[in-house]
């Protein structure tokens, strides 16, 4: 294994980042840019396509977490782990059927507005605070964390060398707003598929030579099914599998993923519902266009989901079986640091075995799904404390221009955090997991109050307030005392428990009766395209042929 890029990547990696600059700087010159409008900034309000809304989406998604941390878990846990992709394809199109009517129509722009709106400025400011902690601390550190674990293990560079080239890059996208982030983000999904799509052709190529006759990608794929029978189930049971933990020992694959409980108690569906419904950096894109618009781009992004686990969880599959079957000594390893297997590392080590010019093109991938999820995290984290915090409590009167300057120096200030703190997630076993699990401690609360805040006119501001803290709160009991619940189902607890407390407040403080902000909900709103149907009943039966093959 050769560590490291030789020419001809570096050339295939400079022409994919001048062409993002140049592409990036061009629209924000010319795209109907507003150098003065903070909406423009924000929201890029009118300006984005259905494609590019659909590929921004994809972009924010994708990143180094699923690359590296899926791929890993496929590595750890099997084919299982796709439901993450798939099903987040199914969820996308229930967003974009009921979440996205009550948004536009009722002109909410960022997620604390909506609480600000239906409830009361203290649960917005609060929950503000809250997401401004939870985007820095979990989603941006994690991110720069994983690219830079990834892009060390290609070039060989250090750590930290590599997540400051990464910030830097994403800085320069992010402080020309969503515009140019919404655009640009259309070349990095083109990188991230034709990318990805070549990685995973390569590692089923290289499984087959190593292991098989040579036979090539088909070989491999059968390769797969022939020695990784227990990577090929989606449900779980009890005791069923015992897999790599990344710290040294082992744990029970059902307590990742909790089988069929997952879906009958909710845990997948609480997850994915307030990943994108109730998420600035997801759910920021489709807000300023119109419904049509932002309907047809997530539609666009569900379908784009479908195709995520050929990109992210085949590698991790082809990575382990050349590893039980010791095939590779570059992979074996790699993935075994210091007697311990590292699910996390198998990505990049597969990265490292690509051919010249190949290697080139995953590095620009990667470094695209990297990049487009930082900027759309940071527009987001930016979004949130300047027209949330900012011009509340700090200075409601600032221009427009002054806006957008606050605005900018809050993504180099949060960059700055995340990049600083990122080397502590070094001691972490698996990274994906620990994104959903502590991720997990604020869903279910979060999604609680704002599907009864939407659908029931009743609820209460003290139910809403209570279940935000009861939230962390329980699920941080339920990890204590109950730690061999699944956090799935913990979540799934926790949700319900959320909302059985708001509707015994609501009664309690309401009486009966209709908050005074409860939004007013029409059924014409609901009503979709007969192309959107036919779109959502195509991925829905694909999710359905995946359960059916591989249950």
């Amino acid at each position: 294994m050769t560590l490291g890029l030789e020419r001809l990547d570096y050339v295939i990696f400079f022409i994919y980042f001048v062409v993002v600059a140049t592409y990036g700087y061009w629209v924000y010159k010319n795209k109907g840019n507003k150098s003065d409008n903070s909406q423009d900034f924000f929201l890029a309000e009118g300006s984005l396509t259905w494609w590019a809304i659909g590929s921004s989406i994809i972009a924010s998604n994708i990143s180094a977490e699923q690359f590296i941390g899926m791929s890993g878990q496929a590595f750890q846990l099997g084919i299982a782990i796709s439901v993450y992709e798939i099903f987040g394809g199914v969820i996308l199109l229930i967003v974009a059927t009921y979440f996205l009517p009550m948004y536009l129509n009722n002109k909410i722009y960022t997620m604390p507005q909506f609480l600000s709106k239906r409830y009361n400025d203290k649960l917005a400011t609060m929950m503000a605070i809250f997401w401004l902690f939870l985007y820095v601390f979990v989603n941006l550190t994690s991110i720069i964390y994983l690219g830079g674990l990834s892009l060390e293990k290609m070039t060989g560079i250090s750590f930290m060398a590599c997540a400051c080239f990464l910030t830097v890059f994403a800085i320069i996208i992010t402080l020309g707003g969503m515009k140019v982030i919404g655009y640009t983000d259309v070349i990095q999904v083109v990188c991230l598929i034709f990318g990805g799509l070549a990685t995973t052709y390569l590692a089923l190529e290289l499984l087959s030579n190593k292991v098989g006759t040579g036979g090539g990608m088909l070989e491999g794929l059968s390769l797969i099914k022939a020695k990784a029978d227990s990577h090929l189930h989606m449900i779980f049971t009890p005791n069923q599998y015992q897999v790599h933990d990344g710290k040294g020992g082992f744990i029970d694959a059902y307590k990742q993923l909790p089988g069929i409980a997952m879906f009958l108690i909710g845990g997948q569906w609480i997850n994915n519902l307030n990943y994108f419904g109730c998420n600035q950096y997801i759910t920021q894109r489709a807000l300023g266009a119109d419904i049509k618009t932002a309907r047809s781009g997530l539609l666009f992004a569900g379908v784009l989901k479908m195709l995520m686990p050929i990109i992210v969880v085949l590698p991790g599959l082809a990575a382990y079986v050349i590893f039980q079957e010791n095939a590779e000594p570059a992979i074996v390893n790699g993935i075994t640091q210091n007697g311990i297997v590292k699910p996390d590392n198998a990505y990049p080590i597969l990265l490292n075995l690509l051919p010249v010019g190949l290697k080139g093109l995953a590095f620009a991938a990667l470094t695209a799904a990297i990049v487009a999820s930082l900027a759309g995290k940071a527009n987001s984290i930016s979004t949130i404390y300047v027209l949330d915090i900012h011009k509340k409590f700090i200075n409601p009167n600032l221009s427009d221009k002054n806006t957008i300057w606050v605005g900018r120096i809050a993504i180099v200030f949060a960059f700055a955090i995340a990049l600083l703190i990122s080397p502590q997630l070094k001691n972490l076993g698996q990274a994906y997991e620990y994104i959903q699990k502590y991720t997990g401690y604020v869903s279910p609360g979060i999604l609680s109050i704002f599907l009864l805040g939407f659908f029931w006119k009743k609820n209460s501001s003290q139910g809403a307030f209570v279940a935000a803290i009861l939230s962390v709160a329980l699920s941080a009991f339920l990890e204590i005392y109950f730690p061999d619940m699944p956090f799935l189902n913990r979540m799934a607890t926790t949700f319900w428990v959320c909302v059985l407390v708001q509707i015994g407040m609501s009664y309690l403080f309401l009486k009966g009766k209709d908050h005074p902000n409860a939004f007013e909900v029409k059924r014409e709103w609901f009503k979709v395209t007969k192309s959107f149907q036919a779109g959502a009943i195509a991925i829905i039966g694909l999710f359905v042929l995946v359960y059916v093959l591989f249950w």
